[in-house]
C-alpha cells in the first residue's frame, strides 16, 4: 500500500474530501500542494479514517484546510478523528483560536499627547543622565585635586593631542574660509552705501565674540565628541568599563576626566588660533578683492575691537568644552550591545553637543549684553 499522501473529493460530494496515506514531514511538498488545491475549493467535511501516518505538520495543515480562509464564515467538519491520530489532531484544534483583530484606530489628540509624554519622559531620562555624569566629573576632578599622584597626567597628555595638536590644520582651514566669507560678503553689500571699511569692524567683532569659538567648538563636537562616544562605547560592548570597576578603578576618573580636560584645555587654544585664521582670511579678502591695504585692515580693527571681546569669546570656550565632553562621555556609557546602539549613540552624541553649545553661546550673549560686555 502506498503512503503517499492523498486529498480527494467524495462520489456524489465534491465538498467532501476524502484524506488517506502519510501526512507527515516527509512528504511536506506533496502536502503543500494538496493543500493549495483545497484552498481552491469550498470544503465542508474532510475524513481521516484513511491516514495511515501523521505527525505535528501533517495535522496542523489538515487543520489548516478545514478553517479555510477569513472570508469563510464556518469551518469544515474534520471526521474520523476518534483513532490512533485522534489527540494530536484535537491538541492542534486547540491553537491560534483567536480572530486576527485589526489594528484599533487611535484617536490623533491622544496620539500626540502620547507622543508628548513619551517625549519628555525621555528628554527627562536624557537629563537626568547629564547631571549623573556631571557629578560623577565633579567627583572625580575633586578625587584628582584630593589626591594628585592619581591623576593620569599622561592620558591628559595623550588626549590633548589628539584632539588639540591634530585638529589645528582642519579649525585654522575651516575658520579661515568663515572669516574670507563673511569679508567676501560684507564688502559687496556694504558696497552699495560706501561703506566698506565697516566691515572690518563686522569680521573683528563677529569673529572674535561668537564666530570664532562657536565654529571651532561645533567641529570640535563632530570630530572629538563623536570619537569620545565610539571609543566609550566600544569599550563599553567589550565590557572594559565592567572590568575596570572589578579591578578596584574609577571609569570616570580613568577613561573620563583626562579626556574632558584635555577639551578644556584645548578648545580655548583652538578658539584663539581659529579666531586669527578667520581674522587672516578677511583681511585677505579685504586686501585682494576689496582693495584695502593690510596696514589699513589692521588700523580699523584696533579701532574696532578690544580685548573686552576677545575674553568675550575666550571665556565660552572652556565651558563649551566641557559641555561637550560630558554628552560624549554619557552618550558612550549609554551604549548597548549591539553596533546599532553604538552609531545611534554616536549621532545622538554630535547632534546633543552641537545643539547645547549653541544655547550655551546664546545665554552667554545674554548674560555679556546684561553686564555691559
Amino acid at each position: 500500500m502506498s503512503n503517499a499522501p492523498t486529498l480527494q473529493a467524495s462520489v456524489g460530494d465534491p465538498h467532501a474530501l476524502r484524506a488517506g496515506g502519510a501526512w507527515n514531514l516527509a512528504n511536506a511538498e506533496a502536502l503543500e500542494r494538496l493543500c493549495a488545491q483545497a484552498a481552491r475549493a469550498e470544503v465542508r467535511s474532510i475524513d481521516l479514517r484513511r491516514v495511515t501516518a501523521l505527525d505535528t505538520i501533517g495535522a496542523w495543515l489538515l487543520e489548516k484546510i478545514a478553517r479555510g480562509d477569513a472570508a469563510q464564515s464556518t469551518r469544515a467538519l474534520l471526521t474520523g478523528v476518534d483513532g490512533p491520530h485522534g489527540d494530536l489532531m484535537r491538541e492542534v484544534q486547540r491553537l491560534n483560536r483567536g480572530r486576527s483583530v485589526g489594528p484599533a484606530s487611535v484617536n490623533p489628540v491622544l496620539e500626540r499627547l502620547d507622543q508628548l509624554g513619551r517625549g519628555s519622559r525621555r528628554l527627562v531620562s536624557e537629563a537626568a543622565a547629564f547631571l549623573h555624569m556631571f557629578g560623577a566629573f565633579a567627583l572625580a576632578l575633586f578625587g584628582a585635586i584630593r589626591h594628585p599622584r592619581s591623576f593620569r597626567l599622561t592620558s591628559t597628555v595623550y588626549q590633548l593631542g589628539r584632539v588639540g595638536w591634530q585638529a589645528v590644520p582642519i579649525m585654522v582651514l575651516i575658520t579661515f574660509l568663515i572669516g574670507a566669507i563673511i569679508a567676501q560678503q560684507g564688502i559687496f553689500h556694504f558696497r552699495r552705501f560706501g561703506a566698506e571699511s565697516y566691515v572690518v569692524d563686522m569680521v573683528g567683532i563677529l569673529v572674535l565674540r561668537e564666530i570664532g569659538v562657536l565654529i571651532v567648538a561645533i567641529m570640535v563636537a563632530g570630530r572629538s565628541g563623536s570619537a569620545y562616544t565610539a571609543e566609550i562605547g566600544a569599550m563599553k560592548m567589550r565590557e572594559e568599563i565592567d572590568a575596570l570597576s572589578t579591578m578596584g578603578l574609577d571609569p570616570i576618573a580613568v577613561l573620563i576626566l583626562p579626556r574632558i580636560l584635555a577639551l578644556v584645555v584645548a578648545l580655548p587654544i583652538l578658539a584663539f588660533l581659529g579666531s586669527l585664521a578667520a581674522l587672516y582670511g578677511g583681511g585677505l579678502v579685504a586686501w585682494l578683492y576689496g582693495g584695502m591695504s593690510p596696514a589699513i585692515f589692521i588700523a580699523r580693527l584696533h579701532e574696532a575691537v578690544s580685548v573686552t571681546h576677545f575674553e568675550v569669546g575666550i571665556i565660552k570656550a572652556p565651558f563649551m568644552a566641557v559641555v561637550i565632553g560630558l554628552v560624549a562621555a554619557a552618550q558612550g556609557l549609554s551604549v548597548k550591545g549591539s553596533a546599532e546602539s553604538l552609531g545611534q549613540q554616536t549621532t545622538s552624541s554630535v547632534v546633543k553637543s552641537i545643539f547645547l553649545v549653541i544655547v550655551l553661546d546664546g545665554l552667554f550673549a545674554v548674560f555679556f549684553a546684561s553686564i555691559g560686555m
